[in-house]
């Protein structure tokens, strides 16, 4: 009987305030934890912590204040969803974990836009609660009509990023006549719309708004290419932070507020980095490409391309002193991972060095090969970014280029009408010889030909990249019991 008064005489509200510190706490050491290869585990356990904390907490005030059903509503929910996320991270292959995230970034942008229609009606639209607000009703206002424009269009973005990613729709940028003054006219139209809403908010105006925050989300990640998509996940990621945001300032909830702008801000920073390393305006990316127009067409003809097999290729790097692998998303696709590291410990027994060049871009979301490596027990030591190794190729023996395309480009550099011409790459071809591993001589993700697979240096190995270097894998094997 004591146990029972005392839990019912505890003031949740002062226990979930001091959680959520505690989880806002947590989930800033989980950033911290996730910057490095060797403490990511550690920001896992970390992040996930702070959200146990955070929903122990909320279903506590759910207790303390809401009607049993509303609990047991809450506690079923979280249960659904918990069943779901787990079974889904269970079965998502590495591939498809950049539309996986496109898609729960949706789900962010979905829930800001129905927190702000429930502030709507349960305060804009309700007579005493906005006597209770009084002098703070505008700001409230202003708060519902920003909160459903940055969620909507987080919602309809993130859903067209995942249609391009899945390759359920085309990756190539959308070209409406006028496009650019689409985009301005649609943000110019939300600040008009929104200033009557402050003076006078009325459910028209709300619809209004959702409508067009959904076509502008849709218009502007429909607007960029195939080669800034890690960029746009990466701005989906910081666009659902502020729209989390947005959602605690309309629950009077701080950890909400706090989580969302350390997602938003580290999200917009991370973009930011990203369009330095494409040499991409930031602007012109979160615009939907705002300056830039379709490319023309290329039908360059670069002369004929040589194949090579994977004995030769064997061969060629037994005789390497030094070797240099440029992991791309084909790397992903084939699940390559496992047989790339096994060539790696076998070079390097042989006593050659064996160095990974990744591109900030490589893949199509940021650090997807690091963690391909990572998970295949590659050591870290090895692999180098971009400017730690791009001045080393002229060094170089052989180059092995595993499902990358665009990131390994001369174009890039050499072709200024080239719709990815001043991109930093990786410059492979200054390798003594380079060995290309592809399915086909189709073009890359951003649709741009390479010249790279015709150059002098160049061999092709054409195939499943896995079943490839498995056999590589298995004539140096043999070669080794053979000497």
């Amino acid at each position: 009987m004591t146990d029972s008064l005392v839990i019912a005489s505890i003031d949740w509200h002062s226990v979930a305030t001091a959680s959520y510190i505690v989880a806002a706490l947590l989930f800033i050491l989980s950033l911290a934890g996730l910057s490095r290869h060797e403490s990511a585990r550690q920001g896992v356990a970390f992040g996930i912590a702070g959200m146990a904390i955070a929903l122990a907490a909320t279903i506590g005030v759910a207790t303390e204040h809401a009607e049993a059903v509303a609990v047991v509503l809450l506690v079923a929910a979280v249960a659904i969803g918990a069943t779901i996320g787990l079974w889904r991270a269970r079965v998502v292959e590495m591939t498809g974990m950049p539309e996986l995230i496109a898609l729960l970034h949706s789900f962010v942008g979905l829930a800001a836009v129905l927190v702000g229609w429930n502030g709507y009606f349960s305060v804009e639209d309700n007579a005493g609660q906005t006597e209770v607000l009084g002098s703070l009703l505008d700001i409230h206002h202003a708060e519902v009509f920003i909160g459903i424009f940055i969620g909507a269009v987080t919602f309809t973005g993130s859903i067209v990023a995942y249609l391009k990613l899945s390759a359920r729709i085309r990756s190539a940028p959308l070209m409406l006549p006028g496009k650019n003054y689409i985009n301005v006219g649609a943000l110019g139209l939300f600040v008009v719309l929104t200033v009557i809403f402050v003076i006078s908010p009325s459910l028209p105006l709300l619809i209004a708004v959702t409508v067009l925050a959904l076509a502008l989300g849709w218009h502007l990640v429909a607007s960029i290419g195939g080669g800034d998509m890690p960029v746009v996940v990466s701005m989906l990621n910081s666009y659902s932070g502020w729209a989390a945001a947005a959602s605690g300032f309309l629950l009077n909830n701080d950890l909400l507020i706090v989580t969302g702008a350390l997602v938003g801000s580290s999200g917009a920073y991370l973009s930011y980095i990203m369009c330095q390393a494409m040499n991409r305006s930031f602007i012109s990316v979160i615009a939907g490409g705002f300056g830039i127009e379709a490319p023309a067409s290329a039908d360059t003809d670069y002369g004929e391309h040589r194949e090579i097999d994977a004995a030769s290729a064997a061969e060629l790097l037994t005789g390497a002193s030094t070797v240099i692998i440029t992991p791309g998303y084909g790397m992903a696709v084939a699940q390559a991972q496992y047989p790339v590291a096994e060539l790696t410990r076998q070079l390097r027994d042989r006593g050659i060095e064996v160095r990974f060049g990744v591109h900030p871009v490589a893949g199509r979301l940021p650090g997807h090969m690091n963690v391909l490596l990572a998970e295949a027990k590659v050591p870290y030591d090895i692999v180098l970014e971009m400017d730690e190794i791009n001045d080393d190729f002229g060094e170089t023996d052989v180059v092995l280029v595993i499902g990358a395309n665009d990131t390994v480009n001369p174009a890039a550099t050499e072709d200024p009408t080239s719709p990815i011409a001043g991109m930093p790459v990786l410059k492979v071809w200054e390798a003594s010889n380079v060995i290309v591993f592809k399915r086909s001589m189709a073009s890359g993700y951003a649709g741009v030909q390479n010249p790279l697979f015709f150059r002098e240096n160049t061999q092709m190995l054409f195939g499943d990249a896995k079943a490839k270097v498995d056999e590589i894998v298995g004539a140096l094997a043999a070669d080794r019991v053979t000497a």
